[in-house]
């Protein structure tokens, strides 16, 4: 068998996606471009806003407390499903982190995961997040089903869903600050 640069071409190209598809590495890398590529999240338009009927969705956390999304009606929220396998979700959790930091007395954040509650302990515990993580105990409403992961939702206090967001975003972005500014003044 000649070996040729077209097969060391091949040889090199099957072994990149290896490593992009199977390994650690690739996880890393993968998250890196989902952080490259993260914007901040846009604000849906005020006519096509969902507003929500049933708040009926009880969360529980991995000590089996639990609580209902009827505890936030009237508040502003911020409502994010995830997962630890997922490199969108990982990317964009470090600015979730540091918007939760900055305004968790006043805005209700629900960390759902969609994940095993020791792989979320340990990794929360990694990477110094402090944010509440919560378990769906019940179905979730018909406004918030979503078949993707990342997926966000900020509801302002009139039970409007302002931002839809699937996919990763820059969510401790400047526009996303004062979005949630202007929701936690307004009445």
């Amino acid at each position: 068998m000649k070996i040729t640069k077209k097969l060391i071409g091949n040889i090199l190209f099957v072994t990149l996606l290896v490593i992009l598809l199977f390994t650690p590495l690739g996880f890393s890398i993968k998250v890196y471009v989902n952080r490259l590529i993260s914007f901040s999240p846009s604000m849906v338009k005020a006519e096509e806003r969902v507003v929500i009927k049933d708040y009926n969705w009880q969360l529980r956390t991995s000590k089996l407390e639990h609580i209902n999304l009827r505890e936030a009606k009237g508040k502003v929220v911020l409502i994010n499903v995830w997962a630890t396998w997922c490199p969108p979700c990982v990317a964009e959790m470090p600015g979730l982190q540091e918007l939760y930091a900055a305004y968790n007395k006043d805005v209700i954040f629900l960390f759902i995961a969609q994940d095993a509650p020791e792989k979320v302990s340990a990794y929360l515990q990694e990477n110094n997040f402090t944010f509440p993580v919560y378990y769906e105990y019940s179905k979730a409403p018909e406004a918030f089903l979503s078949n993707s992961i990342p997926t966000t939702y900020i509801i302002n206090k009139r039970g409007e869903i302002v931002v839809a967001k699937i996919g990763a975003a820059d969510w401790n972005s400047d526009k996303t600050r004062k979005l949630i500014d202007g929701l936690i003044v307004a009445k």
